[in-house]
């Protein structure tokens, strides 16, 4: 999950290469896009999963839950809500 500067705003998505998707989002390669037009650049949450089609049904679960349930995801696992890129890309 992606998030913005003042932690307003939850994007989340699907990739198979997590490093180079938070590097296109924080760099806003493709401006009208919607992590670029509400500056998502902070990566606060994110989840392995064994497949892409796996990772694509999470992510479609995900996205259909509330903001509660979303904000006590993160919680559970980054309860600071700081930006797990520098982690991520330590990979």
């Amino acid at each position: 999950m992606m998030t913005n500067l003042s932690r307003t705003v939850l994007y989340v998505g699907v990739t198979a290469d997590l490093q180079a998707r938070i590097a296109e989002h924080s760099s806003a390669s493709n401006p009208k896009s919607f992590t670029a037009k509400y500056r998502l650049f902070y990566c606060i949450y994110y989840e392995m999963q064994p497949s892409i089609l796996e990772a694509i049904s999470r992510e479609k679960e995900v996205k259909k839950w509330g903001r509660a349930k979303k904000t006590a995801l993160i919680n559970a696992i980054n309860p600071t809500w700081k930006d797990l890129s520098n982690e991520i890309n330590l990979w």
